[in-house]
């Protein structure tokens, strides 16, 4: 009688991220904590177990996975571990640009006190200016920093993203791209660069549009946004692919307390939460999309060896997983369209929500957080500014020279702070 050729795959207590892949000769399962064992009751002849073996060895050299024989079974790693190189592009492409920014910024020719002249036209502003060793809020400006006047009133939506890739000094770009390392490169090699690259971008573009409806006054730069969206997705991450994961409750507990930890240094003054606050939550929805993976146990066809059948029926993914996939494209989609419309309809939200500017900045004994509330209504005839400002009811006329949106900030804060 003829020996049937086919050898069968069952999926059985497999582990993280592990198919196992059980050969049985005669349509029995082997155990895997066994090898497999002739039958005492039709032992297999030398042909057969010559058949067997040959088969075994087909099907390691056709697999696409990485394979091993012993004791009966053969573990594959069907998820792919990518190379990064997308995170160094964005590391590199941000110390680019910071030096771009230093080279315009020019310091020695608007000012006397620069820090750090002898490295000339690099030389930082004036630490009573720029603490963080930075060009000017001017020069930020120019290349891109998000200014909510002229992205309403001038059309400039793109500085919603082109704040992302600008940092206001030595200080604070070093601290973001030492995160970015850390929590970019790890993300991009479990699941490359495409989906990685996009849900950066997009968590950043959420974190800056959020700092626009809140935040109105003054400029904002950095990629923190992105990067609080990063840790959002992989907390969705954790909870969308739950079955795939040991230790589960003590991974979830220590990322919510980086989470928290990180949102709470967003309290102090200087520092846009609203930013932080904006991205983590477009990156925690935007992991539901981004980053799922099938469910524990699924054998994908493309990684089964020639001549291995599955006898595996789970599907690739578990009903909630697609449920929070379908929840998520719709509260992005809604929340990116109806920030969009409020922004460029003039909204400031604080205007709506009397407690929101302590999500920013909450006052202490230690600081206040009035440079951060400093509003003015602002009317413009022929050379003149008429400046009124929101919180006092003060109000000034300042001749017009040119002046800068950073510098009319200035002018509101001084006339608020009377």
């Amino acid at each position: 009688m003829g020996m049937d050729s086919r050898i069968e795959i069952k999926v059985t207590n497999p582990k993280k991220v592990d198919n196992v892949v059980h050969p049985v000769g005669q349509g029995h399962a082997t155990s895997a904590s066994s090898p497999p064992q002739p039958s005492a009751s039709s032992p297999p002849t030398d042909g057969q177990g010559r058949q067997q073996q040959q088969a075994l060895e087909e099907g390691l050299r056709h697999s696409h996975g990485r394979g091993r024989q012993g004791r009966g079974l053969i573990d594959y790693m069907p998820f792919k571990n990518w190379v990064p190189w997308l995170i160094p592009g964005f590391v590199i492409a941000n110390v680019v640009v910071f030096l771009i920014s230093m080279f315009i910024n020019n310091c020695p020719k608007h000012s006397s006190s620069c820090v750090g002249r002898f490295l000339g036209r690099f030389s930082f502003q004036p630490m009573k200016e720029n603490p963080l060793l930075g060009p000017s809020a001017d020069t930020l400006e120019k290349m891109g920093a998000l200014d909510v006047i002229k992205v309403v009133h001038k059309h400039q939506a793109w500085r919603l993203i082109s704040c992302i890739w600008l940092h206001a000094g030595v200080f604070h770009i070093l601290a973001n791209m030492l995160s970015l390392l850390f929590i970019g490169i790890r993300l991009e090699q479990e699941f490359g660069f495409v989906r990685i690259g996009l849900l950066y971008l997009f968590a950043g573009f959420g974190g800056s549009l959020m700092s626009a409806l809140f935040i109105q006054a003054g400029i904002s730069v950095g990629a923190s946004g992105a990067l609080f969206g990063l840790l959002g997705s992989m907390l969705s991450e954790l909870i969308t692919n739950w079955t795939i994961y040991a230790n589960k409750l003590a991974a979830l507990l220590t990322l919510i307390f980086i989470v928290v930890i990180n949102l709470a240094v967003g309290l102090l003054p200087h520092v846009d939460n609203f930013a932080h606050i904006g991205g983590f939550i477009s990156g925690f929805l935007l992991g539901f999309v981004f980053l799922i993976r099938p469910q524990f146990g699924y054998v994908s066809k493309k990684h089964i060896p020639t001549g291995y059948i599955v006898t595996s029926n789970k599907p690739k993914h578990k009903p909630y997983q697609y449920i929070l996939w379908l929840v998520s494209m719709i509260l992005l989609v809604l929340g990116f369209t109806f920030g969009l419309i409020l922004l460029f309809r003039g909204v400031n939200l604080n205007d709506q929500c009397s407690w929101c500017h302590y999500m920013s900045c909450v006052p202490t004994k230690l600081w206040n957080c009035k440079s951060q509330q400093a509003y003015c209504e602002s009317i413009e005839y022929q050379n003149q500014l008429n400046l009124t400002c929101i919180s006092n009811g003060k109000s000034s006329i300042y001749n017009l020279s040119g002046e800068s949106t950073s510098q009319v900030q200035q002018l509101c804060t001084k006339l608020c702070s009377r």
